[in-house]
């Protein structure tokens, strides 16, 4: 079972060694890759401070200056410690033990406005892009879609597929095989903000319970959690979760 699980805006800095592009995995995508960065980084030293706060989502420039500088032979960290925030805090990679990060390290992946997708152990420098924001001319979503969609249509071919990402990623890839989604209720209220927290959660109890499919992974007990109904449309089933 792979997992498909969206970045954040906001990043950890700091890391170790240097950026090298073809470690990544998926290096299908690299001649994209390539492009995407080096447009990125000439935004980046173009001096145009009304480009660089649109790219970044950025205004004031002392936030600015963190990331005005070359993501080339930058540091780097895996990209699941890289990447910060709610759903990243909610899993606390670095509090699992050696089996539950090396099972996130390969089932789980990241969508990346700049990469495209990455596995959670791919090593990444410090970045900032907008999501939904393009490169100068460059149109990022539709850049990917079509390259993301070939290559991932096949590598999970013979994969289940838990898809807990934002739906802002379905432009850069909606699973044609069937898939599994989530969907958390609270007073019988759509949960949104906070369906980042209970994701990573469910993201956690996978890799501490190695769960390698849907079946198991539906017969898994979350605390706080309880299934309500699972929903049924086209190639979609979507669990729809109770906060108790």
């Amino acid at each position: 079972m792979k997992i498909l699980l969206a970045p954040s805006e906001t990043k950890n800095s700091g890391g170790n060694g240097s950026f090298a592009i073809n470690e990544l995995s998926f290096d299908t995508l690299n001649q994209t890759r390539e492009l995407m960065i080096d447009k990125y980084n000439a935004i980046v030293s173009s001096n145009d401070l009304v480009k660089i706060q649109k790219i970044f989502g950025l205004k004031k420039e002392k936030d600015i200056k963190t990331y005005l500088c070359s993501i080339n032979n930058a540091s780097t960290l895996k990209a699941i410690l890289r990447y910060t925030g709610v759903v990243f805090d909610y899993l606390g990679y670095q509090k699992l033990d050696i089996n539950a990060q090396q099972y996130i390290d390969e089932n789980v992946i990241i969508f990346s406005n700049l990469f495209g997708i990455l596995k959670a152990k791919d090593l990444i420098p410090n970045y900032r892009l907008k999501q939904g924001e393009n490169l100068d001319e460059i149109k990022i979503d539709l850049l990917y879609k079509p390259i993301i969609t070939k290559l991932l249509d096949q590598y999970l071919a013979n994969e289940e597929i838990l898809d807990i990402r934002a739906t802002y990623y379905n432009k850069f890839y909606k699973p044609s095989q069937p898939y599994t989604t989530l969907k958390f209720l609270k007073d019988g209220k759509v949960v949104s903000h906070w369906a980042k927290a209970y994701r990573g959660m469910v993201l956690k109890e996978l890799a501490k319970n190695q769960i390698a499919t849907i079946d198991e992974f539906m017969r898994l007990n979350i605390d706080g959690l309880s299934i309500l109904e699972v929903q049924q449309s086209k190639n979609k089933t979507e669990i729809v979760y109770e906060i108790c």
